[in-house]
């Protein structure tokens, strides 16, 4: 990505702010059709995670495309053995927008080993995705659902309390924050060469 005439001579942050913007479309392109191969080790992280902490809501996590379903334990309001049980389906874009965020800031520095730090923040950006999934899940089955469902799951006040505050954590704040902090420990030396050449 070439940049823009004349503004990367006079300060590079101009220069890696107009890289930043010619990256993040290509980014997120590769990130929205790639979606089930890039989310599959996600998905695989919510299952265990699903299958060892919650086992009494859970009975299976399958990935169709970029969502999850959650196949549940528990009754759509009503108890008898009949009754089907429902499903939860969580949509993994939500929470795996910071990975084409990251990939672009990467991409943008322009610096050697750029696949290794792409590989490094993937890795550390997964377990987040797979957080803010399963947050997303059980607000849904402990909150809002209703009563009848909230009912079924066993949670008390304080646990639909620390339920809700992981939802919005993981949906509004880490989504967004994660990325930004991994580029920063991934390109320090970048940003003090950055800091150096715009003094």
């Amino acid at each position: 990505m070439a940049d823009a005439p004349g503004f990367a001579a006079r300060s590079p942050l101009v220069g890696l702010i107009a890289r930043i913007f010619a990256w993040l479309p290509v980014a997120f392109a590769v990130w929205y059709f790639a979606a089930p191969l890039l989310f599959w080790p996600a998905a695989v992280i919510v299952e265990f995670v699903a299958r060892a902490g919650f086992a009494d809501l859970v009975q299976g996590v399958e990935q169709a495309g970029a969502t999850l379903v959650f196949a549940t334990t528990l009754k759509p309001g009503v108890t008898s053995a009949g009754s089907p049980q429902i499903t939860v389906d969580v949509d993994m874009l939500l929470y795996a927008f910071g990975l084409p965020l990251y990939a672009a800031l990467v991409l943008a520095a322009r610096e050697p080993g750029r696949w290794r730090r792409m590989i490094v923040g993937y890795a550390v950006l997964l377990p987040i995705v797979a957080g803010g999934v399963l947050a997303d899940f059980l607000k849904s089955v402990a909150i809002a659902s209703g009563p009848l469902v909230a009912s079924q799951t066993g949670f008390v006040a304080w646990q639909r309390e620390v339920i809700a505050f992981a939802y919005q954590f993981g949906s509004l704040i880490l989504p967004t924050v994660a990325p930004a902090v991994a580029w920063v420990l991934t390109h320090r030396a970048f940003l003090e060469r950055l800091k150096a050449g715009s003094g």
